[in-house]
């Protein structure tokens, strides 16, 4: 019993003492990257500012030609709506600002990786994604009514973003995201490019669903920018900010693939 009791009080201690590591390296690591902003946007080939002209970035106006057929597929995903996880259920590191069922992501790409068994429920997203150089991440963002997801700041100015819009509330004029001082509502089959490292929050004061293709690619820099950025990657996936959303995508992709047959065997047997 004794060796029973001290083995688990060991365990208690040693997953402490993670939790402790875990929460060092990502202040750390944060404030490292953060104190390099100025020498990125010093590196930035397209300059350094907190919205950006989309016409900069020519495979944005590929997506927005092609928005229709994104939007089908987002339209079948959803009825499966359920089997979709939270934001905060694939990243814990994300629960500041996801912090319930109400804003759902289905991920295609992360961390320059394809997930397959999302791309097979969207090819032909996937496909107009891959068109994207240096993609980074890709996910369906699903924000719920009446939600607000807090002022915060994105890790790395190495990387830029961009939102596709999806399913927009007929109210548009109460759903916006707010970067630094603009406030930019979406509009079905347009798309934005924003700096995430600055300040934004977002707001959807309405009783329906707003969605968006999310997805980041890699900043147009100078060779030692670029550089800096691979070490920055390298480094991101030796971390269970990486490893961990990595392990519960698989568990979220069984999830959804389950939910799926599920429907499709109801529909055969009917």
């Amino acid at each position: 019993m004794a060796i029973e009791m001290a083995g688990k009080n060991l365990g208690a201690a040693y997953a402490r003492f993670r939790m402790q590591r875990r929460k060092r390296v990502k202040r750390y690591g944060k404030n490292f990257i953060r104190s390099m902003s100025d020498f990125i946007g010093r590196q930035s080939l397209v300059g350094d500012v907190p919205v950006y002209d989309k016409n900069d970035f020519p495979f944005v106006k590929t997506l927005e030609d092609n928005w229709h057929l994104v939007r089908e597929e987002v339209d079948a995903i959803l009825q499966h709506r359920d089997a979709i996880p939270a934001f905060v259920e694939v990243s814990a590191d994300q629960k500041k600002i996801a912090s319930d069922q109400r804003w759902k992501t289905f991920v295609l790409f992360g961390f320059g990786k394809r997930v397959e068994t999302s791309c097979s429920h969207a090819p032909n997203t996937a496909r107009l994604l891959s068109q994207v150089p240096n993609l980074q991440t890709a996910f369906f963002s699903i924000l719920g009514p009446n939600y607000h997801i807090p002022a915060h700041r994105g890790v790395s100015k190495t990387i830029m973003r961009s939102h596709l819009a999806l399913i927009v509330p007929k109210d548009r004029d109460n759903c916006w995201i707010r970067v630094v001082d603009q406030n930019l509502n979406w509009e079905e089959g347009k798309a934005f490019v924003f700096d995430d490292t600055y300040d934004h929050e977002v707001f959807n004061n309405t009783g329906e669903d707003r969605v968006v293709l999310l997805f980041d690619f890699d900043r147009p820099m100078k060779p030692l920018g670029r550089a800096l950025h691979k070490i920055f990657l390298f480094g991101l996936r030796m971390t269970a900010y990486y490893r961990e959303p990595k392990k519960n995508l698989l568990t979220h992709e069984q999830r959804f693939e389950a939910a799926v047959n599920r429907a499709q065997d109801m529909i055969e047997k009917t």
